[in-house]
Protein backbone atom coordinates (compact mmCIF):
# COMPACT_ATOMS: atom_id res chain seq x y z
CA UNK A 1 0.00 0.00 0.00
CA UNK A 2 2.88 2.38 0.74
CA UNK A 3 4.31 1.82 -2.75
CA UNK A 4 0.91 2.36 -4.36
CA UNK A 5 0.40 5.55 -2.35
CA UNK A 6 3.84 6.78 -3.37
CA UNK A 7 3.17 6.07 -7.04
CA UNK A 8 -0.18 7.90 -6.92
CA UNK A 9 1.51 10.85 -5.17
CA UNK A 10 4.37 10.88 -7.68
CA UNK A 11 2.06 10.79 -10.68
CA UNK A 12 -0.11 13.52 -9.17
CA UNK A 13 2.73 15.94 -8.56
CA UNK A 14 4.31 15.16 -11.93
CA UNK A 15 1.03 15.76 -13.80
CA UNK A 16 0.43 19.00 -11.87
CA UNK A 17 3.94 20.25 -12.70
CA UNK A 18 5.01 20.48 -9.06
CA UNK A 19 8.33 18.72 -9.72
CA UNK A 20 9.36 21.82 -11.67
CA UNK A 21 11.16 24.13 -9.23
CA UNK A 22 10.28 27.15 -11.40
CA UNK A 23 6.58 26.54 -10.60
CA UNK A 24 7.25 26.50 -6.87
CA UNK A 25 9.50 29.57 -6.97
CA UNK A 26 6.86 31.31 -9.13
CA UNK A 27 4.31 30.61 -6.39
CA UNK A 28 6.61 32.14 -3.78
CA UNK A 29 7.34 35.22 -5.92
CA UNK A 30 4.60 37.58 -4.67
CA UNK A 31 6.48 40.68 -5.81
CA UNK A 32 7.06 39.45 -9.37
CA UNK A 33 5.05 37.25 -11.70
CA UNK A 34 3.12 35.24 -9.13
CA UNK A 35 2.00 31.77 -10.30
CA UNK A 36 -1.03 30.53 -8.28
CA UNK A 37 -0.83 26.97 -9.67
CA UNK A 38 0.56 25.51 -6.44
CA UNK A 39 -2.31 27.03 -4.45
CA UNK A 40 -4.80 25.20 -6.68
CA UNK A 41 -2.88 21.92 -6.29
CA UNK A 42 -2.83 22.34 -2.49
CA UNK A 43 -6.52 23.27 -2.47
CA UNK A 44 -7.41 20.20 -4.52
CA UNK A 45 -5.39 18.02 -2.15
CA UNK A 46 -7.23 19.47 0.85
CA UNK A 47 -10.62 18.89 -0.79
CA UNK A 48 -9.76 15.20 -1.00
CA UNK A 49 -7.73 14.70 2.18
CA UNK A 50 -9.91 16.47 4.76
CA UNK A 51 -13.01 14.29 4.16
CA UNK A 52 -10.80 11.22 3.76
CA UNK A 53 -9.07 11.81 7.12
CA UNK A 54 -12.43 12.36 8.83
CA UNK A 55 -13.74 9.10 7.37
CA UNK A 56 -10.62 7.06 8.16
CA UNK A 57 -10.25 8.39 11.71
CA UNK A 58 -13.89 7.60 12.45
CA UNK A 59 -13.01 3.91 12.16
CA UNK A 60 -11.87 2.00 15.26
CA UNK A 61 -8.57 1.03 13.58
CA UNK A 62 -6.85 1.19 10.17
CA UNK A 63 -7.54 -1.55 7.64
CA UNK A 64 -3.94 -2.82 7.45
CA UNK A 65 -2.67 -2.01 10.97
CA UNK A 66 -3.65 -2.75 14.57
CA UNK A 67 -3.89 0.91 15.58
CA UNK A 68 -3.47 4.44 14.29
CA UNK A 69 0.00 5.96 14.63
CA UNK A 70 -0.88 9.60 15.24
CA UNK A 71 1.41 12.31 16.64
CA UNK A 72 1.24 12.58 20.42
CA UNK A 73 2.73 16.06 20.62
CA UNK A 74 0.26 18.91 20.12
CA UNK A 75 2.28 21.97 21.19
CA UNK A 76 4.41 24.33 19.16
CA UNK A 77 7.98 24.68 20.37
CA UNK A 78 11.24 26.22 19.15
CA UNK A 79 12.44 23.01 17.48
CA UNK A 80 9.24 22.63 15.48
CA UNK A 81 9.14 26.30 14.45
CA UNK A 82 12.86 26.34 13.64
CA UNK A 83 12.56 23.19 11.56
CA UNK A 84 9.56 24.57 9.71
CA UNK A 85 11.44 27.81 9.01
CA UNK A 86 14.50 25.89 7.79
CA UNK A 87 12.28 23.73 5.56
CA UNK A 88 10.62 26.85 4.12
CA UNK A 89 13.91 28.58 3.41
CA UNK A 90 15.28 25.47 1.69
CA UNK A 91 12.08 25.10 -0.31
CA UNK A 92 12.17 28.74 -1.38
CA UNK A 93 15.84 28.67 -2.37
CA UNK A 94 15.79 25.37 -4.25
CA UNK A 95 12.17 25.07 -5.39
CA UNK A 96 12.13 21.47 -4.14
CA UNK A 97 10.64 19.78 -1.13
CA UNK A 98 11.53 16.15 -0.38
CA UNK A 99 8.60 14.31 -2.02
CA UNK A 100 8.70 16.09 -5.37
CA UNK A 101 12.51 15.93 -5.36
CA UNK A 102 12.41 12.13 -5.14
CA UNK A 103 10.03 12.08 -8.11
CA UNK A 104 12.20 14.61 -9.97
CA UNK A 105 15.23 12.31 -9.68
CA UNK A 106 13.86 10.58 -12.77
CA UNK A 107 14.52 13.80 -14.72
CA UNK A 108 18.27 13.36 -14.26
CA UNK A 109 18.77 17.10 -13.67
CA UNK A 110 21.93 17.85 -11.67
CA UNK A 111 20.09 20.36 -9.45
CA UNK A 112 17.84 17.56 -8.17
CA UNK A 113 20.83 15.44 -7.20
CA UNK A 114 22.50 18.42 -5.48
CA UNK A 115 19.28 19.04 -3.50
CA UNK A 116 18.98 15.36 -2.54
CA UNK A 117 22.63 15.22 -1.45
CA UNK A 118 22.17 18.35 0.70
CA UNK A 119 18.95 16.97 2.17
CA UNK A 120 20.55 13.62 3.04
CA UNK A 121 23.57 15.42 4.56
CA UNK A 122 21.21 17.53 6.67
CA UNK A 123 19.38 14.41 7.82
CA UNK A 124 22.70 12.80 8.79
CA UNK A 125 23.77 15.88 10.75
CA UNK A 126 20.41 15.97 12.54
CA UNK A 127 20.68 12.29 13.46
CA UNK A 128 24.22 12.74 14.76
CA UNK A 129 23.47 15.91 16.78
CA UNK A 130 19.92 15.34 18.08
CA UNK A 131 19.52 11.57 18.40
Amino acid sequence: MALLSGVVFGVGIAVSGMINPAKVIGFLDFAGEWDPTLAFVMGGALLVSIPAFRFVLSRPRPVLEDSFDLPKKTTLDARLLGGAALFGVGWGISGFCPGPAVVALASGLPSVFVFMAAMLAGMAVYKRVFE
